[in-house]
């Protein structure tokens, strides 16, 4: 199978992965979830996930590395 970086020259790539999963395996409070940007929000925000790609970017780059390290990679064509 070819490396990503052979891949990435040939076309765009998707990567789709567990992620919710793979945040989960990390214990992370309200707090963490928060940071310093969104620490006075009024609502909670543990489970958007999406807010740690700025509050805890070590995690979100952590996962990243970690899928790219595995270099599992499926290729699919799409039904048109």
């Amino acid at each position: 199978m070819k490396k990503i970086t052979e891949l990435l020259k040939e076309r765009i790539l998707i990567l789709d992965g567990a992620m919710g999963t793979m945040i989960q395996s990390h214990p992370l409070s309200e707090a963490d979830f928060r940071g310093e940007r969104f620490a006075d929000h009024p609502c909670d925000v543990k489970g958007y996930n999406d807010l740690l790609s700025i509050t805890q970017p070590a995690v979100i780059e952590s996962i990243h590395r970690a899928y790219c390290q595995m270099q599992v990679f499926h290729s699919f064509k799409p039904c048109l």
